[in-house]
């Protein structure tokens, strides 16, 4: 490696210069919404993939197949159906829900 360049080499971006009329970098710019695991204890459920009118449901367990590909407004609403099949006495099939 050449004596010039270093493994670890500390940028000060506050001494940068903006260039004129440029305004200053946001600290956080938001991108777009992720995906989310749902668990239930220590197994995964699945995951809630956001679309245009919420989340899409994907099962990881075939305990959950019920509600793959079902849409739901959002993830918390998507965790509740989860977690409503895991009570005792729950229906394997889950009722529709509106969107």
């Amino acid at each position: 490696m050449p004596t010039s360049l270093s493994l670890v080499t500390p940028v000060n971006h506050t001494d940068t210069p903006l260039p004129s009329g440029e305004p200053p970098p946001l600290p956080f710019e938001p991108g777009p919404a992720l995906a989310r695991v749902i668990e239930v204890g220590e197994v995964a459920a699945g995951i809630a993939v956001p679309e245009d009118r919420g989340v899409r449901f994907f099962s990881a367990s075939r305990d959950f197949d019920g509600l793959d590909g079902m849409l739901f407004r959002s993830p918390e609403q998507a965790a509740r159906a989860v977690r409503d099949l895991t009570r005792p006495g729950a229906r394997k099939t889950p009722r529709a829900v509106a969107v």
